[in-house]
């Protein structure tokens, strides 16, 4: 009977998403993921193939676990406005929720060396970077934005509005404050008005 493995693989990233968030991608490292769940290194070179891969995987499953939670919302409200409320509270509920993720995500695909990826790794990047996207510009047209500036209003209330919010709270270490969530919701609002 094979034994399962001690760690797995749930385990090795979230080992890996605590050192990002601590120490940024070059804090990464398969010694340090070994290390820090108490595994022998070959534990990690197991799963993923090198640094690479670790960093790509990382970056990966917290971006994924991130735009599912926000495609889910954009698509779930047939009201325009509402998704568009809706998807700018989730940025910031996310963040709360999950402030390890976050601070990854206040990097980019580039910090995790996204130019060395596989092919599968960049493909699924993509996807799920068009995706959202898709995502983002069939609420843009339901909101009547159709032309450059009226994408880019949709992009700075849905987008960079609640990131901003969650950046600067995450960056200066401290926790997001207890009405982001409303103020994200109120300031999004005003801008599609």
């Amino acid at each position: 009977m094979v034994r399962p493995p001690r760690f797995d693989t749930d385990q090795l990233l979230d080992a890996a998403v605590r050192l990002a968030a601590a120490g940024g991608p070059p804090a990464v490292t398969m010694s340090a993921v070994a290390h820090a769940v108490g595994a022998p290194s070959g534990s990690v070179y197991h799963r993923f193939a090198g640094r690479t891969a670790l960093l790509a995987e990382v970056w990966l499953r917290t971006v994924e676990r991130f735009q599912d939670g926000y495609h889910a919302v954009l698509v779930r409200e047939s009201n325009p406005r509402k998704a568009a409320r809706a998807a700018a509270r989730h940025v910031v509920g996310w963040s709360r929720r999950n402030p390890d993720e976050a601070s990854l995500l206040l990097y980019g695909a580039a910090d995790f060396g996204r130019a060395d990826w596989s092919e599968e790794h960049t493909r699924r990047a993509d996807l799920g970077n068009e995706r959202v996207l898709a995502s983002l510009a069939a609420l843009a047209e339901a909101l009547g934005a159709t032309d450059e500036r009226g994408r880019e209003r949709v992009a700075l209330a849905l987008v960079d509005l609640p990131l901003s919010m969650v950046r600067r709270h995450l960056r200066a270490g401290g926790p997001l404050p207890p009405y982001a969530e409303d103020l994200t919701e109120e300031c999004t609002a005003a801008l599609l008005e």
